[in-house]
């Protein structure tokens, strides 16, 4: 497809959390030139993804070289006699038997990626954090005080040199660029001397939050025709949030135009009334890996043996085949259900055949208690599972249409759907197509035709 470059637009995000990569992959799918800019960085941002902060540090991949790959749990520095342990959660620092740090992982969590490493006193109190990026380097660290609070985070470049101060007693961020340095009041005015440097200023905003960087938008040269564009992708309370006011009130001044990317979010700014003509509906491209091939095969990710009617429903569908994965090993109890002709079980399951088991299901079942693992229902969204899920162990609504949300003691409900789907393929058609309205699933002409 032809690129389309909109303007000198940039995309600015808070976070590159799952609704940020949503609409970065929705405008690449789109055809979108629009280079794309990270306030947070957690160390693991995707190539094509910047950071402002990282912008000032350099690059680690050219400085590392070969060594630049991320640091595996077992790999952090520990002074003598101190032991690494972990598991698929986290990972720990120990001093005999006296807890020394905490080592928090990358996603998808199981591959034990090091992100952060929490160093405690001996209190149990932490003290300090180290940040680690995809290239394995300490690029960050957070200092606490005696209460635990956070005092400062220093940034450092690939070769150690501290780059960058922000303190966040007082919001000041110093910044050591050359031989020069500068002190910034605040982090909007220190992403506005970013936008100087990476050539920005004249840039059109595309932007997912209403903290910093539309504080950005606000502070950048007015527009006349205001072609700045919030996409809000947040639930919605019971009024209209404050900076969302200003921009319906046509206060702010480079921003008109609210997109909403969650359907429910749209019901409820509309019902508090916000103004029609300047919130549109928009959902997300989604990058649909398989079609649905009306195959009686269903996946449950989990490391819970806690399955909400799980023997019942298996009982229930024997014509269904069910395919039990876990990041873990399995207690008995799920071990057990492996007696049923039409269940087999992946224990300590690896991520190649976890990507076959999402290829060759076509139904997922989000039943179990606990935590989700490896971001499986939004998987099972991309691989055009129908998805099922009762209302107590539901891990991601923004996939699962309501219909197929089922309260524990209607599961003969959920049973007989599965069972009208696997019968007839129009049945299953209609169901998916519900499905990926309640995602708000969009075209590429509908992204053109908005922006």
């Amino acid at each position: 497809m032809e690129k389309c470059i909109i303007n000198d637009a940039l995309l600015l995000m808070d976070t590159y959390n799952e609704g940020s990569r949503s609409l970065y992959v929705s405008l690449k799918e789109a055809g979108y030139d629009c280079p794309a800019v990270v306030i947070e960085d957690d160390g693991f941002l995707p190539d094509g993804v910047m950071s402002v902060y990282g912008f000032f540090l350099g690059d680690f991949k050219a400085v590392l070289g070969e060594k630049a790959r991320p640091k595996y749990f077992n790999e952090i520095r520990v002074p003598d006699y101190w032991e690494i342990s972990g598991t698929n959660n986290n990972g720990k620092v120990q001093d005999l038997h006296k807890e020394r740090g905490r080592i928090f992982y990358a996603e998808p969590k199981h591959k034990r990626l090091v992100k952060i490493v929490d160093w405690y006193d001996e209190r149990g109190i932490v003290r300090s954090s180290d940040h680690y990026n995809r290239y394995g380097a300490v690029y960050g660290r957070t200092i606490f005080n005696s209460k635990g609070q956070k005092v400062n985070r220093s940034f450092f470049s690939a070769d150690g040199r501290e780059v960058i101060v922000e303190n966040f007693v007082t919001g000041d961020i110093i910044l050591n660029e050359g031989n020069e340095v500068q002190i910034f009041r605040n982090k909007t005015d220190f992403i506005l001397h970013f936008f100087v440097r990476a050539g920005f200023k004249q840039s059109r905003i595309f932007f997912n939050s209403l903290s910093t960087p539309f504080f950005v938008s606000n502070r950048l040269k007015a527009q006349a025709n205001k072609r700045d564009i919030l996409f809000w992708q947040e639930p919605t309370g019971e009024e209209i949030p404050g900076n969302m006011q200003v921009i319906f009130n046509g206060e702010a001044s480079r921003t008109a135009t609210v997109v909403v990317q969650n359907k429910a979010s749209y019901e409820k700014l509309i019902s508090l009334g916000a103004k029609k003509d300047m919130v549109k509906k928009l959902g997300f491209i989604y990058p649909f890996a398989k079609e649905n091939k009306h195959r009686p095969e269903a996946l449950i990710c989990t490391n819970s043996d806690n399955l909400e009617h799980g023997e019942e429903i298996i009982k229930s569908l024997p014509q269904m085949h069910f395919h039990i994965a876990a990041m873990t090993e399995m207690s008995s109890k799920l071990t057990g259900l492996g007696s049923y002709d039409n269940v087999s079980l992946y224990p300590g399951v690896k991520p190649g055949i976890l990507d076959e088991l999402f290829e060759k299901c076509d139904y997922y079942f989000d039943i179990n208690h606990e935590a989700e693992i490896v971001s499986a229902v939004r998987r099972a969204f991309l691989n055009n599972h129908l998805i099922l899920a009762f209302k107590e162990t539901l891990h991601n609504r923004d996939y699962v249409a309501e219909e197929h949300i089922y309260p524990t003691d209607e599961m003969a409900k959920m049973l007989a759907d599965v069972e009208a789907a696997m019968s007839d393929a129009k049945v299953l058609k209609k169901y998916l197509q519900k499905q990926k309205k309640t995602a708000i699933s969009e075209t590429v002409k509908s992204y053109q035709t908005v922006l």
